[in-house]
């Protein structure tokens, strides 16, 4: 399988990690205005799980070194599997509300509160799980991170000119997405053997094997938490399933879209975390 061999392309696979975050969520712009953000959730969730086995197919099986998909699939216990699969479930509740918050609140609003709360407290959680990096370097950029939310808040404000209203309960439900999606990335770290890819320790899992198994607790979880939301979603009328299947292939592709688009950016960010560690990956 591919393994990630110097700390510096570790650090570029982050970067372009950086990029598949951070603009996933204007495929749903993309989607249109009159597709439901709960119909196009159907498809960005299909997206992340076709990409991460296409991943752990060709360049997580190919290559002599480490173990390939189906071997270390076979090989992982059932505390690592869980805790990848755990790891999804805890993701696809927060995307979920970040989804919802986008709808609420917009791009703008959504994105810097919801994905920069997580950041910051993500990053502290996975540091203490794993204490690899520079402390110092580290929590600075946390806390310029943590400047640069507050100022892009003072600027939507100033933008908007009064004019755009943000209610409360979109800003209340992006902090809950931000709070929740802390905490998905450490659950994945756990299931893999981070100090060796090479020849991971039994029961462990590669993270090819890894972001499988955390796609599929994002796919049947989704199951129970975007029915719920079609039937009682947190703004507009419910839909239903007959409404997702009368969609068209052109604005199904777009959703799939969105979900490979942060699919490479999962994959190359857990690739990376082998060097780079889990706080500085994430």
């Amino acid at each position: 399988m591919f393994i990630v061999s110097s700390y510096s392309l570790a650090i570029i696979f982050c970067v372009i990690t950086m990029f598949c975050w951070g603009s996933w969520g204007n495929t749903q712009k993309l989607a249109g205005k009159t597709w439901r953000y709960e119909l196009f959730y159907w498809d960005y969730v299909l997206g992340v799980l076709i990409l991460s086995l296409i991943s752990a197919l060709t360049i997580g099986s190919i290559g002599e070194g480490g173990r390939g998909f189906i071997e270390d699939l076979w090989q992982a216990d059932v505390q690592s599997i869980g805790s990848a699969f755990l790891g999804g479930i805890i993701f696809n509740a927060a995307n979920i509300l970040l989804s919802a918050a986008i709808a609420l609140a917009g791009m703008s609003v959504a994105f810097p509160v919801g994905i920069g709360l997580a950041l910051v407290l993500g990053v502290i959680i996975n540091y203490l799980g794993s204490q690899k990096g520079d402390p110092v370097l580290l929590f600075l950029g946390v806390g310029l991170i943590a400047i640069a939310i507050v100022l892009n808040a003072i600027a939507f404000k100033k933008t908007s000119g009064g004019g755009q209203k943000v209610t409360s309960k979109g800003i209340l439900v992006s902090i809950l997405a931000g709070v929740l999606m802390s905490f998905f990335y450490r659950f994945i770290a756990a299931s893999m053997d981070l100090d060796n890819f090479v020849s991971p320790a039994v029961g462990k899992m590669t993270p090819y094997t890894a972001v499988v198994i955390f796609s599929l607790g994002i796919f049947i979880s989704n199951f129970l938490f975007n029915t719920i939301l079609m039937k009682k979603p947190i703004s507009g009328k419910p839909t239903n399933y007959k409404a997702y299947f009368s969609g068209n292939l052109k604005i199904h592709m777009v959703g799939v879209f969105g979900g490979i688009i942060w699919g490479i950016g999962n994959s190359l960010n857990l690739i990376a975390a082998g060097k780079a560690g889990a706080a500085i990956s994430y």
